[in-house]
């Protein structure tokens, strides 16, 4: 029989994913043994509450609410807490006391991944995150390692399991935000206040990371410009469809050139987008994640499976324990982050995106005219037209995201007509402008929906 050494593993955290990263290193240690060479020994679970239950049936001589101390003696510390506090004070620690530290802790990354990863190159130590983005797709290594001599231009992700069900409900089953919503509550997809997600946060932080880690900056949370899907309506998501089309959240993460400067910086941004039927991402239904990445070398490149559940996340920490630990019997020094291109972050108006705009014009000559006039004068060309039969209506409301819209609102019945337009691809800033140009327009009634359009 084989003689390992042992590597002590203290883990941070016994939720979903903690409760079956301990269950999985207990059941399999013989199997993680042979591949690594060193036997891994889980010396403590650190919780708030030894008593809470459980998703796996653990030793209870395992649990304490000492962390510190776990830390201490550890080689390899699991930190699957989540928050800001006091996660980011036990990572540090575990760093500084020269211990390899794996987490899934997007928020702790997307705000304090620099500090974090400077201090794990102090002492040689290896800060690991695969986790931390699109669950058990493994998407971190393969940017970081696989694609390190490539060139990335773009990535767009699905990184929202909870989001992506939602749409995915509404547009094949014909539900509103607000009952889909609930049925994600109801399957667990959902937590009880589902802003982090519906509001485009938890997406954002995703974003940063991956736009960080691609583009070899550093790209702060804050300058990720954020949309959620609170605003999709059943309208919205209906004509997608019958435009060959649909809705998803999409993180954007891509090279750009500044027009003014001429030099090159990164956009990182999230919000609701069209995209066609037959890019790839509009086949990824359900709570299942994706992320295609478009780079110059490789190619078109995707990721798909998996974006969340305690078990499937649980398969991507342990990857991470197991590059540590094998890290350890090799020896050597961690490898730092490489985030020295210093590019500058550049705002949304520099993006270069197309627009689907939906209006209630008056029907009456010269409307469409008058459109292409605003258009025109924004600097905005037209792609595309579609107009419906009239209809006589009364006041008309808003109903949709627009962004930096708002519609006039005549009263009165009135003889009025819809008109979708597609644009060519402009800058952000000057299809923002031209909206509002169009809501103060007297021809327009009101914008009924607005959203960009992604993938082509």
């Amino acid at each position: 029989m084989i003689e390992y050494r042992n590597l002590r593993v203290a883990l941070l955290g016994a939720g979903s994913v903690g409760s079956q990263v301990a269950r999985l290193l207990l059941e399999q240690g013989d199997e993680f043994a042979s591949r690594i060479g060193a036997r891994l020994e889980l010396v403590g679970i650190a919780v708030r509450d030894v008593d809470a239950p459980r998703d796996a049936d653990l030793p209870r001589e395992l649990f304490t609410t000492d962390a510190s101390s776990l830390i201490l003696g550890a080689d390899i510390v699991v930190e699957l807490m989540g928050g800001i506090e006091p996660a980011r004070g036990y990572v540090l620690e575990a760093l500084n006391s020269g211990a390899d530290v794996i987490t899934a802790n997007k928020a702790l990354l997307a705000t304090h991944g620099p500090e974090l990863f400077d201090a794990a190159e102090q002492v040689g130590a290896q800060l690991y995150y695969e986790a931390a983005v699109a669950g058990a797709i493994p998407i971190i290594r393969p940017l970081r390692d696989s694609l390190a001599g490539d060139r990335i231009n773009r990535i767009l992700g699905i990184v929202n399991g909870t989001t992506n069900f939602v749409l995915d409900r509404m547009d094949v089953n014909g539900e509103t935000l607000q009952d889909a919503l609930a049925t994600a509550t109801e399957r667990g997809y959902a937590e009880a206040d589902p802003t982090a997600d519906i509001g485009g946060y938890d997406a954002a932080q995703k974003a940063a990371i991956l736009a960080s880690l691609a583009f070899h900056t550093v790209v702060p949370l804050e300058r990720v410009y954020r949309e959620g899907i609170t605003s999709v309506t059943k309208a919205q998501v209906d004509a997608a469809r019958e435009a060959g089309a649909v809705i998803k959240l999409l993180a954007i993460c891509e090279r750009l050139t500044d027009p003014e400067t001429g030099e090159e910086g990164v956009s990182a941004r999230v919000y609701p987008a069209l995209i066609s039927r037959d890019h790839p991402l509009a086949a990824v239904h359900g709570a299942h994640n994706a992320v295609f990445v478009q780079s110059a070398a490789a190619g078109d490149l995707m990721f798909y499976g998996a974006g969340a559940g305690g078990v499937e996340t649980a398969s991507a920490v342990l990857g991470d324990v197991v590059s540590a630990a094998r890290r350890h019997v090799v020896g050597g020094p961690g490898v730092a982050e490489s985030t020295h291109s210093d590019l500058p972050v550049l705002d949304i108006g520099r993006v270069v995106t197309r627009y689907q705009i939906t209006l209630d014009v008056e029907d009456q000559p010269g409307v469409l005219a008058a459109v292409a006039r605003i258009l025109s004068d924004g600097g905005v060309s037209v792609e595309t037209v579609q107009q419906s039969v009239p209809s006589i209506t009364g006041p008309v409301v808003i109903a949709g995201a627009a962004p930096a819209a708002a519609g006039s609102i005549h009263g009165g019945g009135t003889a009025t007509a819809t008109l979708v337009i597609g644009t060519h691809e402009a800058e952000e800033a000057a299809l923002a402008a031209t909206v509002e140009a169009l809501a103060a327009s007297d021809v327009v009634i009101a914008i009924s929906s607005v959203l960009r359009v992604e993938g082509s």
